[in-house]
């Protein structure tokens, strides 16, 4: 079983990491090359681009500039913060489901494309929906193409499944006909005004929470999610079909 996940917007490049263990990220070099794309670009534009603050802006346009420079890398699962970050707590894992971790969980990202948790990175904001020119390239979906599938697929077992808890975003840069997996997608609902609704803020964390369940059940068959029941989430058999898996609360 491979997960999908969304990264974050919110780094944490400050707290102290409870391990050192880590490993390099398959496209450092794709990249630097969107880094050098990134430099040209002046704050102003960079708010424009992402639709940010200046303050912000300001904020990436010295991380841009001081990319090649800096020395301070950090695993992707503890340098993401953000809602599905706090569901998951990666710094809480014991160092007994680390191999089953970096194993099972995949992050995407719009600067490296494909992370496992001990992946070292560097601080940088570009989220997958981003419509950054590359060369040729008019958008990130473009600039990945196939890339980021096609090494999910060299790393894909025999009859392993792909259990999708990113975003729509991050999603779309993956290409399903090409996958040489099943996807089930995980869909977490709360109760409000007399229907079940995604709350965003809680699907995030949700999301972070069913990943954090794998990993300390060490998950080997997909089903077994079935059986997901923090924070009062329980499967809802009617509600879902065979590949959406509708989760209830």
């Amino acid at each position: 079983m491979k997960i999908l996940l969304s990264p974050a917007k919110t780094l944490d490049f400050e707290s102290t990491i409870p391990s050192y263990k880590s490993s390099e990220a398959v496209f450092t070099t794709k990249a630097d090359r969107l880094n050098r794309v990134l430099q040209k670009k002046s704050p102003k534009k960079l708010a424009e681009l992402m639709h940010i603050s200046m303050k912000l802006a300001e904020l990436n346009w010295e991380r841009n500039q001081e990319w090649e420079k800096v020395s301070q890398l950090r695993q992707a699962t503890y340098a993401f913060k953000g809602a599905a970050y706090v569901g998951l707590d990666a710094y809480s894992i014991s160092t007994h489901d680390f191999d089953y971790f970096q194993n099972t969980l995949r992050m995407l990202s719009g600067q490296y494309g494909i992370l496992r948790p001990f992946d070292l990175i560097k601080p940088y904001r570009l989220e997958m929906g981003t419509k950054l020119v590359i060369g040729r390239k008019k958008n990130l979906y473009d600039f990945w193409g196939e890339n980021i599938t096609k090494e999910l697929n060299g790393e894909l077992e025999e009859n392993e499944i792909v259990v999708n808890l990113a975003s729509n975003e991050y999603f779309k840069v993956i290409k399903p006909k090409l996958l040489n997996a099943e996807i089930i997608t995980p869909i977490f609902k709360d109760y409000k005004n007399g229907q079940y609704k995604v709350l965003s803020f809680f699907a995030k964390k949700a999301r972070g929470l069913m990943t954090r369940y794998a990993v300390d059940n060490q998950i080997e068959n997909v089903e077994q999610l079935k059986t997901f029941n923090i924070d009062s989430y329980a499967f809802d058999e009617k509600l879902s079909s065979d590949l959406d898996w509708v989760f209830t609360r």
